[in-house]
């Protein structure tokens, strides 16, 4: 880059010539330490960031290195705000190619509904979305016997095959790790009784199988792991007790931590801090009378943090008939979300204030859709990587 300044020829004052400013000597800014010309690149709009890939190979090679995007890649723990508004995202299969999106930025719910009928690689209807991490997606194709991993945003997917056929399993979780990401699920094999877990690493692209899994959870557990200090945790049916599995060493655990007393039913969340909350019910005999949340310390103890309102928790009961395995939880942008799959509103708390609300029931959802509510904390992040 020059910077061209006027200077008066010698002996007239008509006819200025141009010439090189020392102070912008391209010799000089070639050798511009790398970490320096990072620095000077975050502080520019995404629009002129994402322009500058076709300027040069080394923008474009550095703007979409990991250790750019990690550094410089906002987060909601940051002073800096995300480029991109974050969603709450409603998946019904009676709607499956479409996903309405509430705006928990703007405080509404979106005109226009999230489509991937042209984003798909296989236009059979038979796919099904398991779950949302980190600005991805990840859905499941039976009929091509693979898991479909992509960032819409970016326009980028990675289709993964099934370690096995045929491959039933359970507990799918993706998982988010500093430089991509891990599917976890149990699957037990057509020629075996015994179950395994199974990891997929995106770093390496490929599949871990541990085997020897010790029965510790029930035949019937649905919920997905939380990840927590690099295990996943899992609250059991009653008696209540927490588990965890290793994804490095594939080894399980059974944890020593005391759960509340008279638990009625239990969901684990965790934060982008590193937090693990559980949210659950108190009573007797399978009735909920309240509910509270609780925040797991450094001392390995459950602390109380909230108590729900007594109105609202009737209400919340009352929705799920006391059926707690209906109900599920996450965390979105400062939100602990409780949802219900017979449900078509979501009761969350507001951390930072400390405040129970009801989010706004969405405009799109037909009365007659009277279960099948799955909603999931969608951040779009354009470097994501699949």
């Amino acid at each position: 880059m020059k910077n061209l300044t006027l200077v008066a020829g010698p002996g007239t004052n008509d006819h200025p010539i141009t010439t090189t400013s020392p102070a912008m000597d391209p010799d000089i800014w070639s050798r511009l330490p790398k970490e320096l010309l990072e620095q000077i690149l975050s502080f520019l709009p995404l629009k002129t960031l994402w322009n500058l890939r076709s300027t040069c190979k080394h923008f474009k090679s550095l703007v979409f290195s990991l250790p750019f995007i990690s550094k410089h890649s906002p987060s909601s723990s940051s002073s800096s705000p995300s480029p991109f508004s974050s969603f709450v995202l409603l998946h019904h299969p009676q709607c499956n190619h479409r996903f309405p999106l509430y705006d928990s930025a703007l405080g509404t719910w979106r005109d226009s509904a999230l489509s991937l009928s042209d984003f798909l690689p296989c236009k059979s209807p038979a796919f099904s979305l398991l779950s949302i991490s980190n600005g991805l997606f990840c859905f499941s194709l039976p009929r091509s016997s693979s898991f479909l991993v992509c960032n819409l945003l970016a326009r980028t997917s990675r289709l993964i095959e099934f370690p096995s056929y045929p491959f039933a399993y359970e507990l799918f979780t993706l998982v988010s790790t500093p430089f991509g990401y891990k599917l976890f699920m149990l699957s037990t094999g057509s020629t075996s009784t015994s179950t395994s877990a199974f990891v997929y690493d995106s770093s390496v692209l490929s599949w871990k199988q541990f085997r020897g899994f010790d029965q510790i959870l029930s035949n019937n557990y649905q919920r997905e792991g939380v990840c927590f200090n690099g295990c996943l945790y899992f609250l059991t049916p009653e008696p209540f007790s927490l588990v965890t599995f290793d994804l490095e060493t594939g080894k399980w655990k059974r944890s020593d931590t005391e759960l509340p007393g008279d638990l009625t039913f239990g969901r684990l969340l965790n934060d982008e801090e590193g937090t693990l909350y559980m949210i659950g019910g108190i009573g007797r005999d399978g009735i909920s009378r309240s509910m509270k949340l609780w925040e797991l310390n450094g001392a390995r103890d459950w602390v109380e943090v909230e108590s729900l309102p007594e109105m609202i928790c009737r209400k919340f009961v009352s929705v799920c008939y006391h059926n707690y395995e209906h109900v599920y939880c996450f965390w979105h942008r400062g939100m602990i979300c409780v949802c219900c799959h017979t449900w078509p509103e979501i009761l969350y708390y507001k951390v930072s204030k400390k405040t129970w609300h009801w989010l706004p029931k969405c405009p799109y959802v037909p009365d007659k859709w009277s279960s099948g509510f799955k909603w999931f904390s969608f951040v779009p992040k354009l470097y994501a990587p699949v």
